[in-house]
């Protein structure tokens, strides 16, 4: 055989580029079950850079929360569970059978799990992982490294190996890209459609309702969510009350939230919660990002493989962006440790996970759509959805182990 595919086979250099979380999750995992593989991260951020400040908000589901556990990176002191998800539609609304309600309730005791998923900031998960990175290249630095600080300006693919050119081009048999960024910020990819949406992030301080409920509340403008945060935040100190993070999606032509002070947004905020999420009493300074489907219509091109928001940047009505990425790197690495050689990996994860990614592509990008459309009688269709889902518990149950686990 070969000298060189006998290495590519036996001992693959792989490239990771972007220390964010299914980068690091991916390079760690390939540095536990690919023994004889070189693994190199690239990230533009100083190693020195402290990241566990970062107060980003990732919403993570039980799925990837068992993932990163079998990494010992997941914080479990840092991160809230979600035990409750109350997905419901604000007036006006209504249903097709009389007494029924326009909502549907997700709960883990029903699925006999211990949370549907879980809430932290970026900085929470992500400095964890990097110590554990960081500890593993010192253990074993003839196969494990990371070259911070280094921004990767290209590739060049050459058939049986990839170049990666970040100031200096080194050669390696697979570059997997991980880089994400908002849709603003990202070059077009093969499948993009603009929503003509804006997403206003921050936070709340909640007056009642459970520390693990999280919402779910569509309206006419577009789906509002609150996520609970963890009673410690980033920076170790104990929060005196309830707060939650909010996603609220509304059009970006005749944006309602713009114009409105601190006080106004709170009022109009409680107009639009149901019951159960408590009294809003206080919101932080909000963030905009605009709101769009950018995606790549397959996973590999050549010797590269892009994962996360780096394949597919999503609506967040589902937050599932960062799951797909988590399941997108330990699919990854599983093909590469049972595949003969990389090639046949690579066809292997493209057919793997097809089923996943297109599922919720076409479900995030259907909900997203469906908040520009101003057909009479809609607000009935969708709250008689959510009736029927209640009551359908075996499609109910089936939607959340979806959810937590992605399409198997």
């Amino acid at each position: 055989m070969d000298k060189r595919v006998t290495k590519t086979l036996k001992a693959p250099r792989v490239a990771v580029i972007g220390a964010g979380p299914a980068g690091l999750a991916l390079a760690l995992l390939a540095a536990q079950r690919l023994p004889h593989a070189q693994v190199c991260v690239f990230d533009a951020r100083a190693a020195d850079q402290d990241v566990s400040a970062d107060a980003r908000t990732l919403a993570l589901s039980l799925g990837s929360v068992q993932l990163l556990r079998r990494l010992q990176a997941w914080p479990d002191g840092m991160a809230q569970p979600i035990t409750t998800v109350h997905v419901s539609q604000a007036a006006p609304t209504g249903t097709l059978w009389p007494g029924s309600m326009p909502e549907v309730s997700l709960s883990a005791r029903d699925e006999r799990v211990e949370m549907l998923g879980a809430v932290l900031s970026y900085g929470a998960l992500v400095a964890p992982l990097q110590r554990r990175w960081e500890a593993a290249c010192a253990a074993e630095p003839t196969r494990l490294s990371s070259r911070f600080g280094t921004r990767v300006s290209g590739l060049k693919d050459l058939g049986h190996l990839i170049e990666v050119d970040a100031g200096i081009v080194e050669p390696f048999d697979l570059a997997v890209v991980a880089e994400g960024g908002v849709f603003a910020d990202q070059a077009r990819k093969s499948l993009t459609h603009d929503y003509g949406q804006t997403a206003w992030v921050g936070h709340v301080t909640l007056d009642g309702g459970a520390a693990d409920l999280a919402i779910e509340r569509f309206t006419r403008n577009g789906p509002l969510a609150l996520l609970p945060l963890p009673p410690i935040d980033p920076a170790g100190a104990v929060a005196q009350a309830r707060r939650a993070a909010l996603v609220w999606c509304v059009p970006s032509s005749e944006d309602p939230v713009e114009p409105l002070t601190a006080d106004q947004r709170v009022a109009l905020i409680n107009t639009l919660l149901p019951d159960v999420a408590g009294r809003v009493v206080d919101i932080s300074p909000l963030k905009r990002f605009a709101l769009g489907l950018n995606a790549e219509t397959t996973l590999v091109q050549g010797r590269a493989v892009r994962i996360g928001n780096a394949a597919q940047t999503l609506h967040p009505v589902a937050g599932q962006g960062l799951n797909l990425g988590l399941r997108d790197a330990f699919a990854l690495v599983d093909a590469l440790r049972d595949a003969p050689s990389i090639p046949s990996a690579l066809r292997r994860i493209e057919w793997a996970r097809a089923p996943d990614r297109w599922a919720m592509i076409a479900t995030t990008d259907f909900l997203a759509r469906s908040f520009t459309w101003r057909w009479p009688g809609l607000g009935l269709v969708r709250g008689s959805a959510l009736a029927l889902l209640d009551a359908a518990g075996p499609a109910k149950s089936l939607l959340v182990r979806q959810m937590m686990f992605g399409r198997r």
